[in-house]
């Protein structure tokens, strides 16, 4: 048997002895078939979702456990986009054991220093490296991940992403109840931003491109959290890497990433916008939908999950959106709808 190691009780909690018990039974199973002695066990990431990550250290190498309990998560979206993702020639974990029933994963260990971490320590010229790196990723992504299998992101996904920002942000952390107009006004920019993105050419979407999800690696970047890939608007994932949850950039260097992206995928015969200004609209608007689901969500985490920690990001949010409301005219009524809920946020001297 796999002996538990002393770091075990201190730096990982188990809320349910028996999934610990079951944790350990299987990595005693599968021990023997990858030479792995257990000499510690620690956190190596945290999810919103109910996944964890823990790396398993041995004499010369280490691993990475996905711990995804059931029924609550799935594990085998990942493992099938995992091979997906390496099948194009990128750089994701294989997938070196699977228990779905138990929810368990052993994963290769794609490293310690995630995007976020370096592009929050980097020099002006090795943060514009290592998103040039990720720009590139993504084209190769969008071009060679096979995405006949993956669920479409229609029309209805949409509308219940959107529908999220008025349950749990406006309601849930405001306390503010919308009146008929107001929720008329609400539907008509829904409705602009659902036909916008639909009116997008279809491209294999990570969903969360974002630093927190990239590693930096060998081949760079690592890529992680793919497991909710879908087919849908191509420019939702640099929407994601550019206007993301936990960093901003100023506009200047999201242009010239931009740019980089568009060139690079009109070279890899992408279906993308000729004009780049029309195309650099549908990214905002796309970032706009993404940026009302993930308030949504982030409060969520809080008054539902009692996960408090994401929404100290919304006055980002609140910016993010309040640019793309001033700079179209048709969205304009969405500053009206956040004034009350950004001027409180924005007021409280949040700053990029």
């Amino acid at each position: 048997m796999t002996a538990i190691p002393s770091t075990d009780p201190a730096a990982i909690a188990w809320p349910d002895p028996a999934r610990r018990s079951a944790f350990y039974a299987w990595l005693d199973q599968i021990a023997p078939r990858h030479a792995l002695r257990v000499e510690s066990i620690a956190p190596a990431s945290a999810d919103a979702s109910f996944r964890r990550y823990l790396r398993v250290h041995s004499a010369t190498s280490s691993f990475i456990v996905m711990d995804a309990p059931p029924p609550q998560e799935d594990v085998r979206p990942f493992v099938h986009i995992a091979g997906l993702i390496r099948d194009a020639g990128l750089h994701a974990p294989a997938v070196l054991e699977c228990d779905a029933a138990q929810g368990f994963l052993l994963l290769a260990d794609l490293g310690n220093v995630p995007y976020l971490k370096a592009l929050q320590d980097a020099t002006p010229e090795g943060a514009d490296t290592l998103m040039r790196d990720a720009v590139l990723a993504l084209v190769q992504f969008q071009q060679q991940v096979d995405g006949s299998s993956l669920p479409v992101y229609d029309e209805a996904m949409l509308a219940r992403e959107l529908a999220l920002f008025p349950e749990w942000c406006v309601q849930h952390e405001f306390g503010i109840v919308w009146d008929a107009n107001q929720r008329a006004q609400w539907d008509v920019l829904c409705r602009l931003l659902i036909d916008s993105a639909l009116a997008q050419p279809v491209v294999p979407v990570h969903r969360d491109w974002m630093p927190r999800n990239l590693m930096v690696a060998d081949p760079n970047p690592g890529i992680l959290d793919f497991q909710d890939a879908v087919q849908g608007p191509i420019t939702y994932d640099l929407a994601c890497l550019l206007r993301d949850a936990f960093v901003s950039w100023d506009e200047a260097r999201e242009i010239d990433w931009a740019v980089r992206w568009w060139d690079q995928a009109r070279r890899a015969s992408l279906p993308v916008e000729d004009d780049f200004g029309e195309f650099w609209r549908q990214l905002e608007w796309m970032g706009l939908q993404r940026h009302l689901k993930v308030a949504g969500i982030f409060c969520r985490l809080k008054h539902r999950d009692g996960k408090p920690a994401y929404s100290t990001d919304l006055p980002r949010f609140f910016a993010y959106m309040t640019k793309v409301g001033l700079r179209y005219r048709p969205l304009q009524p969405l500053l009206t709808l956040i004034e009350p809920m950004s001027e409180r946020r924005l007021a409280a001297g949040y700053t990029f």
